[in-house]
């Protein structure tokens, strides 16, 4: 079943504290088969209006999944590494996720994940980064 959810999504690159980003939005929460889903609209805002992101936990797997103007699928495990292209309207980028830290805790509530990873983007490497989301379910 389908929850009204409140979702915060808090990147920053770890060497650059200046270039954090938060969002707030209200989306919807809900689990299928084995996995947890937190899905909701970009905005003007974000630059990237006219996508869907969905947030998927698998175990402990984390998914970020875009769908629309800008579409992509990066895949975070622990300590592991994956490749995923990136699609906008300026063109596709090739990235490479180096998962150093995933921790989840997330149930029929909601809940939260961490993740502190590196980003190459292609193939020049980027700063390290934290990816905080926090998700609220209501009942």
């Amino acid at each position: 079943m389908k929850k009204d959810a409140v979702i915060k999504v808090f990147s920053c690159q770890t060497d650059n504290e200046d270039e954090a980003i938060e969002i707030v939005t209200k989306g919807e929460f809900y689990k299928k088969d084995d996995s947890f889903f937190a899905v909701y609209e970009e905005t003007k805002i974000s630059g990237m209006e006219g996508t869907t992101t969905i947030l998927k936990v698998k175990g402990d797997e984390f998914s970020l999944i875009r769908k629309g103007t800008t579409n992509t699928k990066m895949k975070f495990i622990d300590k592991d590494e994956s490749i995923s292209l990136y699609n906008t309207p300026y063109g596709t980028l090739e990235l490479i996720i180096c998962t150093n830290k995933l921790d989840i805790q997330v149930n029929e509530d909601g809940g939260e994940v961490s993740i502190d990873y590196d980003l190459i983007v292609d193939g020049q490497k980027t700063s390290k980064t934290k990816l905080k989301v926090n998700i609220t379910a209501k009942n």
